[in-house]
């Protein structure tokens, strides 16, 4: 069976004074499994290096308080529907398109292209909302569609949030989804490319989910959110030229950044 690199849990500060790390090992797992489709007990184990059997106590536990569930079949552990509870009352405290419209608003208008938000799913990014270029000439919305995140320029954007770990833990394969011969085919291409978006800001996509479309994406910060998302905006190919699609993703960067961080 491939082994996979499913990367460790992020941390926030300091570490506390006294530390539990029956707590800290549930908490690992916890974040492994909103993260991944489905995880292994050998995974599970070997992430917190401990033994197979205080691993499965520990799955168990957490499957007591549905934050797992098991699959029968293959006795793979998938993310339980108290990990779907919390999340749907976050969200329901923070009503994301309500808190990013006037920012959606205001990039509109400055470019008068059609601009969307997106979140990441998995290895997919869904278009939650957008509003259309004012221009006879204009891409269409795509809110509530889903696309694979490597073909699309707000995908891209928020995979470059992930390090290396993360990003071989959520592509299972070298061989990635694509939509047209032009999307990013492997894995290796993948990195290359996430490499330029951090170093910029912004991610592009040059007609790789859709022939004649060109579209630019930055992220919003996290510290003004709850969720990964990307507003991106979207416009012909040949309208505007390579050079001026690099001053839009700097300035839509640089507008992202001032208008949400607190």
């Amino acid at each position: 069976m491939e082994k996979r690199d499913l990367g460790g849990a992020p941390t926030f500060g300091s570490l506390p004074q006294y530390p539990l790390e029956s707590v800290d090992n549930a908490l690992k797992v916890v974040y492994l499994l909103g993260n991944h489709d489905e995880v292994r007990l050998s995974e599970v184990a070997e992430l917190l290096g401990v033994a197979s059997s205080t691993a499965h106590r520990l799955l168990a536990a957490l499957q007591y308080r549905g934050f797992s569930i098991q699959n029968p079949l293959n006795k793979t552990y998938k993310p339980g529907p108290a990990l779907s509870q919390i999340s749907y009352s976050i969200l329901q405290r923070f009503d994301v398109r309500t808190e990013v419209r006037p920012l959606l608003i205001q990039i509109q208008r400055e470019f008068r292209e059609t601009v969307h938000l997106a979140v990441r799913e998995g290895t997919n990014v869904r278009y939650i909302d957008g509003l259309e270029s004012p221009q006879t000439v204009r891409v269409v919305s795509r809110v509530g569609q889903l696309l694979p995140a490597n073909c699309s320029s707000s995908g891209k954007a928020l995979l470059a949030e992930l390090d290396i770990s993360e990003l071989h833990g959520l592509f299972r394969s070298a061989s990635l989804e694509t939509v047209n011969e032009r999307s990013i085919s492997t894995l290796k291409e993948l990195e290359t490319e996430l490499e330029v978006i951090r170093k910029c800001g912004y991610g592009l996509s040059l007609e790789e989910s859709e022939d004649g479309v060109t579209s630019v994406a930055t992220v919003l910060p996290q510290a003004s959110n709850p969720m990964h998302l990307a507003v991106s905006l979207s416009f012909p190919s040949g309208r505007i030229s390579k050079q001026d699609i690099e001053k839009m993703g700097r300035k839509l960067h640089a507008m992202v950044a001032s208008a949400l961080v607190k």
